[in-house]
C-alpha cells in the first residue's frame, strides 16, 4: 500500500524525524491562508499523487510557463495562484504512463536553504533476510539512472534484525554519503529514527530522495515516499485509514476486494494462474513467444467459483486484452472449480477474445468436460508452452 508524502512526513514526524513545517490544502484559499501563516520568505507548493518524478512532470491540461508539479514561491499570493493551477488538473510523470494522475490538493510547505543533495532509502533485501540501507550522494536524480550508469556511487548497508541499528551502521551510512561534523551527528540521529519508523509500520520501503543537508549542516528529508506490507495491514489500523483508493487503479482495486492477487501490465494477454511461481513462469513464456502479459493474477489455492469468475471479470475489463491464457495446476486447487468459474463468466461477460486454457491436476479430467459441454469457443493446451504458443497465435490471427 502506498501514501502521499504529507502523510508519509506525519509518521515520520512521531517518530522523531525532523521534517519542515507544511498542511495539506484542497483548495487555493485554504493553500494561501497556510502559506500566510508560516511567515517565510520560500515556500513550496507541491502537487500530492502517487508517483514520483512530480517536479519534472507535465500536466495534460496545460499550466502557468508549462511547469511541473513542485513550485518555489516567494509570497502567498503566488501559492494562491500556483495552488489553483494545480489543483484539479492531471499531472503526468515518468512513473503515471500517459494517463497521469488527479492532483486532488497540495502539500504547502515551508522551504529551507539547502547545501547538497543526497539519497537515501530503507528496503528489505529479500535474498538476505535483512533491512538494507541504499545511500548515494547523487540525490534530486532519478536513482534508476544512477545504479545503471554508475553503480559504484550507490552504498548498501545491511541491518541484521536480530541486533537492530546499531552505532556503526549510522557512521558506515554518514561517511559513504560525505557527511562531516554537525551533519554527520545529525545523519546518525535521523538513521535511527527512520529505521524505527520503517519496522514498527511494517514498511516495505521508505525512501527520501532528496535527503538535503541545509547551510545551519542540518540533515532532514525534503521528501519522503512509504510503502507498506499489505499482509501486515492488519496489525496496522492506523495506516490503513490513510489509504486513498482514488490512487489506485480501479482493477487492483476490485480485485483486492476479492483477495485476488493482481496487478495491471501493459500487455495484450490476459493471464489467471494460481500460485505466483507459476503465474511468473505464464508471463515469461508468453513472452518468449513474442507477446506480452497484460496482468499478474494469482487466483490462489483455494479459490471458489465466485472468486474465479470475479477474477475473469477484472481480466476482462481491461481493454488492451486481446486473448486470455488460464493455466491452473490442481493441488488444492480443483479443475473442475476453475472451468465452472471460468464457464460462468465467459457467459456473463460475452467473451469475444481467444480463450486458452490449460488444465492439470485434481479433477482435470471432469473440469475438461465442463468447458467441452459449455459449447464456447476454448482452446485446450497440453502444456504450458502450448498454451503460450496458441494463445499467441489466436491473438496474433494465425
Amino acid at each position: 500500500m502506498n501514501i502521499h508524502e504529507y502523510q508519509a512526513k506525519q509518521i515520520l514526524k512521531k517518530f522523531n524525524v525532523p521534517v519542515l513545517r507544511g498542511e495539506m490544502a484542497f483548495s487555493a484559499s485554504e493553500a494561501e491562508m497556510i502559506a500566510s501563516k508560516m511567515k517565510t520568505n520560500v515556500i513550496v507548493v507541491k502537487s500530492q499523487i502517487h508517483a514520483g518524478g512530480r517536479g519534472k512532470g507535465k500536466f495534460k491540461e496545460g499550466s502557468l510557463s508549462d511547469m511541473g508539479g513542485v513550485r518555489v514561491c516567494k509570497s502567498s499570493s503566488k501559492v494562491r495562484e500556483h495552488a489553483e493551477d494545480m489543483i484539479g488538473k492531471t499531472l503526468i510523470t515518468h512513473q503515471t504512463g500517459l494517463a497521469g494522475k488527479k492532483v486532488k490538493g497540495v502539500y504547502v510547505e515551508e522551504g529551507c536553504e539547502i547545501e547538497n543533495e543526497l539519497y537515501l532509502a530503507i528496503l528489505i533485501d529479500r535474498a538476505t533476510g535483512k533491512t538494507t540501507f541504499m545511500a548515494s550522494t547523487e540525490g534530486g536524480v532519478n536513482i534508476e539512472e544512477v545504479a545503471s550508469n554508475t553503480p559504484e556511487k550507490i552504498f548498501y548497508q545491511s541491518v541484521d534484525p536480530a541486533t537492530g541499528i546499531l552505532p556503526f551502521h549510522c557512521r558506515n551510512i554518514a561517511f559513504a554519503l560525505g557527511l562531516s561534523g554537525k551533519s554527520f551527528k545529525s545523519c546518525g540521529a535521523l538513521i535511527v529514527s527512520l529505521y524505527d519508523a520503517f519496522c514498527s509500520t511494517d514498511s516495505s520501503l521508505l525512501e527520501i530522495n532528496p535527503l538535503v543537508v541545509t547551510k545551519n549542516g542540518d540533515v532532514l528529508p525534503l521528501d519522503a515516499k512509504m510503502n507498506f506490507d499489505t499482509n501486515a495491514l492488519f496489525r496496522q489500523s492506523d495506516i490503513l485509514e490513510l489509504r486513498d483508493e482514488d490512487e489506485e487503479d480501479p482493477m487492483e482495486l476490485e480485485a483486492s476486494k476479492h483477495d485476488l492477487n493482481y496487478i495491471k501490465l501493459d500487455g495484450s494477454i490476459g493471464c489467471m494462474v494460481n500460485g505466483a511461481g507459476l503465474a511468473m513462469s505464464t508471463m515469461d513464456i508468453i513472452k518468449i513467444n513474442g507477446a506480452d502479459p497484460a496482468n499478474f493474477l494469482d487466483v490462489g489455492g483455494g479459490a471458489t467459483k465466485e472468486k474465479v469468475t470475479t477474477a475473469f471479470k477484472i481480466i476482462l475489463s481491461d481493454p488492451n486484452v486481446q486473448g486470455i491464457l488460464v493455466n491452473i495446476f490442481g493441488g488444492i486447487m480443483r479443475c473442475d472449480v476453475i472451468a465452472e468459474g471460468v464457464v460462468a463468466a465467459a457467459k456473463e461477460v460475452k467473451l469475444e477474445v481467444p480463450l486458452v486454457v490449460r488444465l492439470e491436476g485434481t479433477n482435470v479430467d471432469l473440469g475438461k468436460k465442463i468447458m467441452k459441454e459449455s459449447n464456447l469457443d476454448i482452446i485446450s493446451a497440453y502444456d504450458l508452452a502450448d498454451a503460450a504458443a496458441k494463445v499467441v497465435a489466436a491473438v496474433e490471427g494465425e
